[in-house]
């Protein structure tokens, strides 16, 4: 599934950069909880192997989207989409 249909599905409307819209993200985030403090959107979801994935949506910060998960080993890894295509940093 695209960003923009995750968003259309929580009823997030905010304005990101046009090639975040098109991004590929992971289905199991339509069963996550939805929170929203001071326009900051996370979506959260753990997964039947204890795995804790986290969807950060932040229009106003370097990086508006974030994904992190946290691995049953205390672990983390993660991806953060720039304001632009090529602004990809993993964690």
């Amino acid at each position: 599934m695209i960003l923009k249909e995750l968003l259309d599905y929580f009823k997030i409307d905010i304005e990101l950069p046009d090639y975040l819209y098109e991004e590929s993200f992971n289905e199991v985030f339509l069963e996550g909880e939805m929170s929203n403090e001071d326009n900051v959107y996370k979506i959260v979801i753990e997964t039947q192997k204890n795995v804790t994935h986290t969807l950060i949506i932040n229009p106003d910060d370097d990086f508006p989207v974030i994904v992190l998960s946290l691995l049953p080993n205390g672990k983390s890894n993660g991806i953060k989409f720039g304001k632009t295509k090529d602004d990809l940093v993993y964690v």
